[in-house]
C-alpha cells in the first residue's frame, strides 16, 4: 500500500464530503452542504472550499466519486443526480488547471468498490462486486485486482435493469418502502428494531427483490463475492433470510456454494474509495 497522501472527496445529493488519506487512515474530514440547486460555478466553489482546506505540497493527487456517468479519460461528469446544473461538467480539467495535480473521477459506486478492495473486506481478492444499497441500488466490480467500469463508466448499473413493472432499484433499495409503502426508510428500520413484525415483513419481501438482483449479478459476473455497503445492510438481519432463499434458486447450485456475501465496515467509504481512484492507477 502506497504512503502517498491523496484528497478523497465524495459528492452526495445534499453534502460534499472530503478528507485526506495515507495508507488506510483519513485525516482532517471536511464536509459541506452543496448549493444543490445552484449554477455550475456555485457547486464548484463548495468543492474549492474543501480541497483548499486539505491541499499541502505532499498531496498527490485528488479523486472523486460522483453519482452519475463519467467519461473516464477525459473527466467530464454527465447528469449528476440530485443537481441539476451539472449537465457536462469538465471536472478533471477545471480542478487540474486549478490546482497543478492529477484529478480522477468515477461514479460512487465503482468508488465504494475500490474503497473495499484497497480498504476493507475485499483486500487480497482478486475479484469482487460491492453493491450498494441505499436510496438507490448501485454496483462496482473489481476484475484481476483492477476497477473495471466499461466503456462508458457504466459497469454495474444493476439498479437500471428492467424487473417487475418498474426496475431493481425500485424494488431492491430503501425506495421499496417508499413506492409501495409510503413509508421512510428509516421509520421502517426503527420499527423493525422496536420488533414490529409488519416491518420485519417489509425488509422480507425487499430480501425476496435483492436476492433476485444478486441473482442478476451472478448471471452476468459469475460473481463469488460480493460485499454490501449502504444503509440498508444495517437491517441485513431483517432481509438475508429471503435473500438467500432466491439465491437459492440460482441455476447453478457450486456457484451458489461458492458464493459469499459480507458487510462493509467500512466507515467513510466514499472518501476512502474516492482516494482509491487513485491507487487503481499505480
Amino acid at each position: 500500500m502506497t504512503e502517498a497522501k491523496v484528497i478523497g472527496i465524495d459528492l452526495g445529493a445534499t453534502n460534499i464530503r472530503a478528507g485526506l488519506v495515507q495508507g488506510s487512515v483519513i485525516n482532517n474530514i471536511q464536509s459541506k452542504r452543496i448549493a444543490r440547486d445552484g449554477k455550475m460555478e456555485d457547486v464548484l466553489a463548495d468543492f474549492y472550499l474543501l480541497i483548499d482546506a486539505l491541499l499541502n505540497k505532499e498531496v498527490s493527487a485528488i479523486g472523486i466519486g460522483v453519482p452519475s456517468v463519467v467519461d473516464l479519460e477525459k473527466g467530464i461528469v454527465y447528469d449528476v443526480q440530485h443537481i441539476p446544473s451539472w449537465k457536462e461538467v469538465p471536472l478533471k480539467e477545471i480542478l487540474e488547471a486549478k490546482y497543478k495535480i492529477p484529478v480522477f473521477v468515477n461514479n460512487d459506486a465503482n468508488c465504494f468498490a475500490l474503497g473495499e478492495f484497497h480498504f476493507g473486506k475485499g483486500r487480497g481478492k482478486e475479484n469482487m462486486i460491492g453493491l450498494t444499497i441505499g436510496t438507490g441500488l448501485g454496483a462496482g466490480a473489481i476484475v484481476n485486482k483492477h476497477l473495471y467500469a466499461g466503456a462508458n463508466c457504466g459497469v454495474g448499473e444493476f439498479g437500471m435493469v428492467d424487473y417487475l413493472d418498474h426496475n431493481y432499484e425500485y424494488y431492491a433499495s430503501g425506495q421499496y418502502f417508499e413506492h409501495v409503502y409510503h413509508l421512510n426508510g428509516e421509520e421502517v428500520f426503527s420499527r423493525a428494531q422496536a420488533g414490529d413484525l409488519q416491518a420485519q415483513q417489509y425488509y422480507a419481501e425487499l430480501g425476496t427483490h435483492l436476492g433476485n438482483a444478486i441473482k442478476l449479478i451472478m448471471y452476468t459476473y459469475d460473481a463469488s463475492y460480493i460485499v454490501l455497503g449502504g444503509s440498508v445492510r444495517h437491517a441485513y438481519a431483517y432481509f438475508q433470510k429471503t435473500m438467500w432463499e432466491r439465491i437459492h434458486t440460482f441455476a447453478y447450485a457450486h456457484s451458489v456454494a461458492n458464493l459469499k456475501i459480507e458487510l462493509s465496515e467500512l466507515e467513510n467509504a466514499g472518501i476512502l474509495g474516492a482516494a482509491g481512484l487513485y491507487l487503481d492507477q499505480l
